[in-house]
């Protein structure tokens, strides 16, 4: 056998060989050298620039379950950047910090400090549809100081909202989904990391909070404090306690300013989010209770404490009325009764644990010049309200239309000042407009990255005026890609809600402002459906609604005939009073409103305007 060509010359065997070798020590290269885009941490932990000022850091959150990682930040609107500060307890061979669109490991934005064996790195990654992990070209996290401090090792960093890079996520207004992980090895390149076979977690936050300063207390304020009572955590994934605490006896009308969560110390990262609700004024006595709110043997009058007094989640600031408004408690015209809800999240089976969380509430016997109230947006809490299966995006919107605001709001009208989104486990996006004259006018609530998993209170960054004659829409976006079977309207967990609770001033007979789809439209639609699939005997009318929705045959035209019915067809309006009666009027087939014209959507620096809080 021949392995060299006789006409072969030395000349061309020395380029083959150095060709082979070059190629050797590119593989080498990119395996083992420094990475060109990343930073090299010895060197600024060594040498800072400068010594830096300290820099305020108002919201903090924990990451993990013990609070070995902790985040706080602070946000410079006018630079559209946020600052973030890392706090890792124990670092072993470095750290991950990530954004995705709803917590996944795949196609996140990343910021990682690895460690090679012999150096660390700090640089802007990405990871791929399978959770691989690549340094991108284009760096967009600064890293400003690196430090191991008594308490762990601290990594300050700085990066815009928005930068332009298809792999970058959006920080924008709404849930922010934040990944963790930590890294027990050394990593020659970064291009070894997959996250699934690291140890993470995912937190949830509001990043981009009001930069408006916190009001003065009034010098009369007294506190009270809505607890559990030295509760022991169940040592199970997730649990649901509620407290009934009643309030002194012939307590009169006082105006809550603030209020703000009490968390037990050493349980900040079990603690996942409190509620308060005032029960129905029309119960005289609500039974003692301290258990689980889903112990079917918890009395039933808890079933009609529904009326959101505070919502506190897991890193949320206290909550602040305006100074001309504060929220009624006390008084004859209110309950003596209020329902404590906490949620504990403890995913390490932690037992024996011991709390005694909840709200502090702020309030005054001074009352201030308005009453706030709250309204409920969206749907009714009914099943002729739907979505079909294996929707990746269905929209269901519920309307506070026209003739309801003209009859029931005041002549200058209400202001909307902070609202709380809702939908149960299939929500994913929720936004409400205000509708003038045909014209959307401004968003006054929006999250794209919604997760019932966080729900708390979010202050608006600009109050929002709805006059006489406004329209508010609520729209929910949901995603059933998991379910087999179509998914109802209701208030099981598995049903569905789209609700924006709005807080405002002055307070008004108007407590619910709700539709749903005309009845006898959704019955044309069976039939018409039924008669499509070649079915002539239609059971509409003979069963209840979830039962003919659940007979339905689920193919894609049925889904697209049941958007347009839910986006042309009449509605029943709910113009409720606080006595749960309706106002007085037609509420029934009303015409969807119309809108001419929608807003624009918001525009990036990299597009040539610079974003501005739009809530």
């Amino acid at each position: 056998m021949r392995v060299f060509n006789k006409n072969l010359r030395l000349q061309d065997v020395t380029i083959m060989y150095f060709t082979a070798l070059a190629a050797l020590m590119v593989i080498l290269v990119a395996s083992y050298q420094a990475p060109t885009n990343a930073v090299e941490v010895s060197i600024l932990k060594s040498s800072p620039p400068s010594p830096l000022p300290p820099l305020p850091m108002p919201f903090r959150v924990p990451l993990d379950p013990l609070g070995d990682l902790q985040l706080a930040w602070n946000i410079s609107y006018a630079n559209q950047e946020v600052y973030m500060e890392l706090r890792v307890k124990e670092l072993k061979h470095g750290v991950v910090l990530g954004m995705s669109d709803r917590g996944e490991l795949t196609n996140a934005d990343l910021v990682v400090l690895w460690d090679s064996g012999s150096k660390s790195y700090f640089g802007d990654a990405w990871s791929d549809s399978e959770g691989h992990v690549s340094l991108d070209s284009q760096q967009d996290y600064e890293l400003i100081e690196a430090r191991q401090k008594p308490d762990g090792f601290y990594l300050l960093f700085k990066r815009p909202f928005s930068t332009c890079d298809p792999r970058d996520y959006l920080i924008e207004e709404g849930t922010v989904h934040v990944i963790y992980g930590l890294l027990d090895q050394p990593l020659p390149s970064l291009e070894q990391l997959n996250l699934s076979r690291i140890h993470t977690g995912v937190q949830r936050i509001l990043m981009l909070r009001p930069d408006t300063p916190s009001p003065t207390l009034p010098p009369d304020v007294e506190t009270l404090d809505v607890v559990a009572p030295n509760v022991i955590i169940p040592n199970q994934e997730t649990t649901y306690w509620c407290f009934i605490q009643e309030l002194p006896e012939n307590m009169p009308k006082n105006h809550i300013v603030m209020y703000e969560s009490v968390i037990t110390p050493g349980n900040e990262a079990i603690v996942h989010h409190i509620e308060v609700f005032e029960c129905s004024p029309d119960m005289p006595n609500v039974p003692h209770y301290s258990g689980s709110c889903d112990d079917k043997m918890k009395p039933g009058k808890l079933n009609f404490c529904r009326h959101v007094l505070a919502a506190w989640a897991m890193g949320a600031e206290a909550f602040y009325y305006p100074p001309d408004a504060g929220l009624p408690m006390g008084g004859p015209s209110s309950s003596r009764f209020l329902r404590l809800e906490v949620h504990y999240h403890n995913p390490l089976l932690i037992a024996g644990r011991r709390d005694s969380s909840g709200i502090r509430l702020h309030y005054t016997p001074s009352l201030r010049r308005y009453d706030a109230g709250i309204m409920e947006l969206g749907l009714v809490y009914t099943p002729i309200m739907a979505i079909p299966p294996k929707q990746h995006s269905f929209y269901l919107s519920g309307y506070c239309t026209s003739k309801c605001t003209k009859t029931a709001l005041p002549p200058g009208g209400i202001y909307i000042f902070a609202s709380q989104l809702h939908t149960h486990l299939a929500g994913r996006g929720v936004r409400t407009v205000l509708v003038r004259g045909g014209k959307e006018l401004e968003v006054v609530q929006e999250d794209k990255h919604f997760s019932t998993h966080y729900q708390t209170i979010r202050v608006l960054h600009k109050m929002a005026n709805v006059l006489p004659g406004d329209v508010l829409i609520t729209k929910c976006t949901f995603n059933t890609e998991d379910r087999n079977k179509p998914t109802v309207g209701g208030f099981g967990i598995m049903e569905e809600m789209c609700v924006n609770y709005v807080h405002y001033y002055p307070r008004t007979k108007l407590e619910l402002c709700k539709s749903h789809v005309d009845p006898e439209y959704l019955q044309k639609y069976f039939s018409f459906m039924n008669r499509f699939h070649g079915n002539d005997r239609c059971v509409c009318g003979e069963v209840g609604v979830t039962e003919q929705y659940s007979q339905l045959h689920w193919d894609p035209f049925a889904g697209e005939v049941l958007d347009s019915l839910f986006n042309t067809a009449p509605i029943s309006m709910h113009c409720n009073q606080s006595s749960a009666r309706l106002f007085p009027g037609d509420w029934e087939k009303q015409p969807v409103p119309e809108v001419t014209s929608i807003l624009e959507k918001p525009r990036y620096p990299c597009e040539g305007k610079p974003v501005t809080p739009t809530v």
